[in-house]
């Protein structure tokens, strides 16, 4: 994404394409959102020609340096009240070119030391921006969806947005779940210490599943490389979790990926969205099979049968207790039988799928 003061994505959902509007930077803000009002204009014109969508809006508080120590988590308000006059403009530019959600990036919201940083009202700053965007989206009568792209180290080494479950957990506790669900790449994924799938299932579970970056990264690097995803197993797994979610409702695959470096011809962009596009389809119909043919759930449902009858329906359900749990282990249960979890076998089953 080019280190602009505004940037937009724009995405078929049929094709997946993205192209990026980024705004002149001008001398004020003034300035900067009349430059932007006339890329916009031209872009209705192109919408109108091609067809072509927009998937969602956002903005870059991130590469300025005045956003060197966070924008809504920036302990001097002056800065708080430049990103959220550059929000406010975004989602104006989101809602007039018909966008179906806008995503929060969470770039510097984070810290370096404590040495210098109020964690607690830094993290009540950032929910109080987040409200004012929400509300602020009403006002206007913008109705996509928010969403929030977990970010665990780009580049501050704290980020309050570290990865799903630590955003599930702040979005419960300043009452912003329900406007917001996830837009989930691959790349921050891995950068967090887990698998793509993982973090796709974290927000599935918790109702939270919006939409998806498609960049991936290097497992051997340390930072976010944005490459293309080729990797058909790994985007088969994500798939059977997008798919059992009942897919990503008013979200989208976005392709905001960068070639390699030493990838300098015109013709290499081709090869790159082709194959990244390819491997995502090619992955969906993997994941439509493998579901289709009811093994792996079936053996899913045969794991946690114990909890469908019985005590264990109790504990679901929460009839029981510790003290009738107790009486029942050493009166009649005893010691319990270790399963295996067949992982070796399942393994072994999803290759089928993918090799025939």
């Amino acid at each position: 994404m080019p280190p602009s003061s505004s940037s937009r994505r724009s995405a078929s959902r049929s094709t997946a394409s993205t192209t990026a509007i980024s705004r002149p930077r001008g001398k004020t803000l003034a300035e900067s959102n009349r430059n932007l009002d006339k890329l916009v204009a031209h872009a209705k014109d192109l919408q109108k020609a091609t067809g072509v969508k927009l998937l969602w809006g956002t903005a870059n508080l991130f590469s300025n340096r005045r956003y060197m120590c966070g924008a809504a988590t920036n302990p001097d308000a002056h800065v708080f009240a430049y990103a959220a006059a550059q929000v406010k403009k975004a989602l104006e530019v989101t809602k007039a070119l018909g966008g179906d959600g806008y995503v929060f990036w969470g770039g510097r919201e984070g810290y370096e030391t404590l040495l210098n940083t109020n964690l607690k009202r830094e993290q009540d700053h950032l929910a109080a921006f987040l409200h004012m965007a929400v509300d602020y989206a009403k006002s206007i009568g913008f109705k996509g969806q928010f969403l929030i792209e977990p970010k665990p180290k780009e580049p501050t080494k704290h980020q309050y947005d570290f990865d799903v479950a630590s955003g599930v957990a702040f979005l419960r506790t300043y009452g912003l779940d329900r406007d917001f669900k996830f837009n989930i790449e691959t790349n921050h994924a891995t950068l967090a210490g887990h698998t793509f799938q993982h973090e796709i299932e974290t927000a599935a579970a918790h109702g939270m599943l919006g939409s998806i970056d498609a960049n991936a990264g290097d497992e051997l690097l340390g930072w976010d490389t944005d490459q293309f995803n080729t990797n058909v197993k790994e985007l088969t797994l994500a798939m059977v979790s997008v798919l059992r979610a009942g897919g990503l409702g008013r979200g989208g695959l976005n392709f905001d990926a960068k070639l390699r470096r030493p990838s300098i011809d015109p013709e290499d962009l081709f090869h790159a969205h082709i194959g990244g596009m390819d491997a995502y389809a090619l992955a969906f119909k993997f994941a439509r099979r493998l579901l289709a043919d009811g093994k792996f759930t079936a053996f899913l449902k045969d794991r946690y049968a114990s909890y469908d009858t019985g005590f264990g329906r109790d504990i679901e359900k929460g009839r029981t207790n510790f003290r009738e749990l107790n009486k029942l282990v050493l009166n009649k249960l005893g010691e319990p039988k270790p399963r295996s979890g067949k992982q070796e076998y399942l393994e072994n089953l999803l290759n089928t799928y993918l090799h025939g």
